[in-house]
């Protein structure tokens, strides 16, 4: 099984403060949380500071998602560039200040270009990136998420190939992604260990899968909501019994739009890996059973 599982939101449950945000997470059992900046940023640097310490001391993963327009890969060097990059920068000082451990972007678009030429520019762009945060001291670990457009940019292999050039951008896995663009193919384990495999052929050694997990409505093999677990076709199971199969760490986010559907699938989750509960999950993420990423043997 992981080495270390971690659970949780896809947004802070509280902006009223970080302790009321912690008591709400740790109240509903879960271990991980990502900062939800997809619309706009809310956090400043003192409340960062102050809930990563809190979300340390109650062994509480922490990531940040972007902005949607802080994307790399623009044909066009400009205003929107420029502004995706502060974007980026931005989110990276926020990383740094609550110890999160990845930033997680999209990789853009293809607009109109062929695909290898779209993920030559994000990796060109992403090395100027990292350039500019290594000056400010925040070259905080960055991740590239699965997206669920079945012709543009962002396949899985498109990811893939987009961290093994740049060994500080990690493989995010959106297995609800992945389940709209194969038509609803993702039901069976050895399909979600397929992706894992090919993540953890690029991730180095330690670093945990980081995935994001929701069911999932979906038309010509695009994604159109996520979906109340139940009322569509992916299922939990499949990927606990996917990832037990690793000892690389996982920190999973669910994207499910209520709190009924995220603890439906936390269970489901635990119980298919190997854990009873949430709350008898493993142990720390500072623990030395987190450094270890290699996968069983049969």
């Amino acid at each position: 099984m992981p080495a270390d599982l971690h659970y949780g939101p896809a947004r802070v449950p509280s902006r009223e403060s970080p302790e009321e945000a912690i008591s709400l997470l740790q109240e509903r059992e879960f271990t991980a949380c990502e900062i939800d900046f997809e619309g706009k940023f809310w956090m400043d640097y003192p409340w960062a500071e102050r809930f990563g310490e809190l979300a340390r001391d109650a062994d509480i993963v922490l990531s940040v998602h972007a902005p949607i327009a802080g994307f790399m890969g623009h044909a066009e060097r400009g205003k929107k560039l420029n502004m995706a990059v502060g974007m980026l920068d931005h989110s990276a000082g926020i990383a740094k200040a609550c110890g999160a451990e990845v930033v997680v972007f999209h990789p853009g678009f293809l607009l109109g270009r062929e695909r290898e030429a779209a993920i030559d520019s994000v990796v060109e762009q992403l090395g100027e990136l990292r350039e500019r945060l290594e000056k400010k001291d925040r070259a905080v670990p960055f991740g590239v998420e699965v997206m669920g457009r079945v012709r543009e940019l962002g396949t899985a292999e498109d990811v893939f190939a987009i961290s093994s050039r740049c060994g500080w951008v990690r493989p995010v896995l959106d297995f609800a992604h992945l389940h709209a663009v194969t038509d609803g193919g993702f039901t069976a384990a050895s399909t979600f260990a397929a992706v894992l495999e090919g993540a953890d052929a690029v991730l180095e050694p330690g670093a945990p899968f980081h995935i994001h997990f929701s069911d999932i409505a979906f038309a010509n093999r695009n994604e159109t909501k996520h979906l109340p677990y139940g009322e569509g076709t992916l299922r939990a199971a499949p990927l606990g019994e996917a990832l037990a199969q690793f000892e690389r760490p996982a920190t999973v986010i669910t994207e499910s739009p209520d709190l009924r559907s995220d603890e439906a699938i936390r269970e489901e989750l635990y119980a298919a890996v190997g854990t009873r509960s949430a709350s008898r999950a493993w142990s720390s993420s500072a623990s030395p059973a987190r450094s270890s990423a290699r996968k069983k043997s049969a």
